[in-house]
């Protein structure tokens, strides 16, 4: 609460002082490729990070990458966008669905507006506002010991995160409940797991029912960039629903006709 307050009142300064109104130009970040373009205001800084120029197609480097991993849930039905720091076509179109979304000017340019949207979802850990690394993670805090590195299972949990952000607000934003995310081996193996499970990955999320019903939320998932979906009707699925992002699809729910 105390994180949203201190939003909240940056947010009300920022309108009072005009510093809305404008942008500035800047040089392109290290490491891109791309030239320099109109940037929103330094006074638009977030805790968790900040965009120095505003993006659009063509451009490319980390700034487009975490830009996409803010948009990844907004691929269009059965897409999955790539997380690559190129903002061809396909980031273009998540990025209008996003705007459209939140009723932003949908342009497919990531500018001010785009940017405070996304200011105003994320907590100063990068998390988005709803869902949070401890709910994606009851096994082992350090996020080690399963079948990736712990940096790499903890940044695939934060994109199914963003991934779910956006399904939630697809379903009228009624919470979504996770039973389950990353798992250790050792974690995986006392749950009765599968020796390939993607919980391992840290990208594989189990889903109760709660405000929505699990073939509602197995059914909306096709439309958020999950390439895994198993729901009831599938063996050992019928008090759950699970995402995750195998390298291939793989939707199995046949109870919710999918």
């Amino acid at each position: 609460m105390k994180r949203r307050f201190i939003r909240l009142l940056v947010a009300f300064v920022m309108i009072t002082t005009g510093m809305l109104a404008g942008s500035a130009a800047t040089a392109a970040p290290s490491g891109s490729s791309a030239p320099a373009a109109s940037a929103p205001s330094t006074a638009l800084a977030d805790g968790c990070y900040s965009w120095g120029r505003t993006l659009k197609s063509g451009m490319s480097g980390s700034d487009v990458r975490q830009l996409q991993i803010r948009v990844a849930g907004y691929p269009g039905y059965g897409g999955v966008l790539a997380i690559d720091g190129e903002f061809g076509p396909a980031t273009k179109a998540a990025v209008t669905r996003f705007q459209r979304a939140y009723g932003l000017s949908a342009d497919g340019i990531a500018g001010t507006q785009t940017f405070n949207k996304i200011y105003a979802l994320q907590d100063n850990d990068c998390t988005p506002i709803h869902f949070t690394y401890a709910e994606l993670n009851r096994c082992n805090s350090s996020w080690s010991g399963g079948a990736v590195s712990a940096a790499t299972a903890k940044s695939n949990a934060l994109r199914s995160m963003w991934k779910l952000e956006a399904m939630r607000h697809a379903l009228g934003d009624a919470p979504i409940r996770v039973t389950s995310g990353f798992r250790s081996r050792a974690c995986n193996d006392a749950v009765g797991g599968s020796p390939s499970s993607r919980h391992m990955y840290g990208d594989g999320v189990d889903l109760g029912a709660g405000s929505h019903s699990l073939c509602t939320m197995a059914k909306q998932a096709r439309s958020h960039g999950f390439r895994g979906i198993l729901g009831p009707g599938f063996p050992g699925h019928n008090d759950h629903t699970h995402v995750d992002h195998r390298s291939s699809r793989y939707w199995s729910a046949s109870s919710c006709g999918i």
